[in-house]
């Protein structure tokens, strides 16, 4: 087990600093902010997205990025005409490195009050340190290369919990799998004369290990939003629900906001989550004996 648990840990910390390095010249590259439908604008990276929804009582903001996309962020809401002080409300899908990592920064240059699913919350404001999702090898979550600064949690929430700001108004859904408290987030739009409902989903990819708990979660998480009648989704990701293909499409369309009114893209993105959770599931019963399957037994 000692074994085991130091070369998890290496690869772990290899692994880490690899992606961190990666996601610097990649998912944090500048993108083009721009309005999406009615009162919802991109304001995120080229893949580390990030979400404004803005009222006249003040703006909502979802998910922080990587901590050095903090100023690209800034940047795009200044580019779009908006004023980081009025953001009320900071949001979160989850706790990893790639989406909490900037709320510190955000939070700061805001004055925004920051609410954090409680399945969540306590590895947000350790800077990622305690992490569940890696189980045994939880320690490797506290090593100072692999955190992130650490943000004031001004409000912990429940499942189903409604946040206001003005008349901007968001439900919280709590779909784990991801991370024990990964949050989707529904909220309605108006752009013209059509009511709109959006979907934040939070993430549907799958950790190393799928262990009986996790496997549940996804189930429910599956269910819960396909019970959802999305007009628009959007994810913590932005190739996962076609920023760019959909940027470009904004003008050839007869409306900007059509091309993200994407009910099919939606349900698909949910169906490919299902089959990559029962690929896995096929794939670690089908190979009990390899590496990945014998640390995932010492982790679970």
């Amino acid at each position: 087990m000692i074994l085991i648990a130091g070369v998890v840990g290496a690869l772990a910390v290899v692994a880490v600093v690899k992606w961190r390095d990666a996601s610097n010249r990649g998912g944090q590259k500048v993108a083009e902010p721009f309005r999406i439908a009615g009162n919802l604008y991109y304001v995120g990276a080229n893949d580390v997205t990030s979400f404004l929804l803005t009222g006249r009582e003040g703006h909502v903001l979802i998910d922080g990025g990587y901590p050095g996309t903090a100023p690209m962020i800034m940047a795009s809401i200044a580019k779009l005409g908006f004023n980081i002080t009025d953001v009320k409300v900071l949001l979160n899908s989850h706790a990893h490195f790639d989406h909490a990592g900037g709320l510190a920064a955000l939070q700061r240059a805001s004055g925004a009050e920051l609410w954090i699913s409680e399945g969540d919350a306590d590895v947000v404001a350790a800077g990622g340190a305690g992490d569940p999702t890696l189980g045994a090898f939880r320690f490797i979550s506290y090593i100072p290369l692999l955190r992130y600064p650490a943000p004031r949690i001004d409000h912990r929430f429940k499942d189903g919990a409604t946040i206001r700001v003005g008349s901007v108004e968001l439900t919280a859904h709590i779909t784990p799998g991801h991370t024990p408290g990964c949050t989707s987030w529904s909220f309605p739009v108006r752009d013209g004369d059509r009511n709109l409902l959006a979907v934040h989903i939070c993430s549907l990819t799958l950790p190393p290990c799928v262990s009986p708990r996790i496997r549940a979660d996804f189930e429910r998480s599956f269910a819960v939003l396909r019970s959802l009648p999305a007009d628009i989704f959007i994810t913590s990701h932005a190739r996962e629900f076609g920023r760019w293909r959909k940027f470009t499409e904004r003008a050839k369309a007869r409306n900007p906001a059509d091309p993200f009114i994407d009910r099919a893209g939606y349900l698909s993105y949910i169906s490919r989550g299902e089959e990559r959770l029962n690929e896995a599931l096929v794939e670690q019963q089908r190979h009990p004996s390899t590496l990945l399957s014998t640390l995932c037994k010492a982790i679970l």
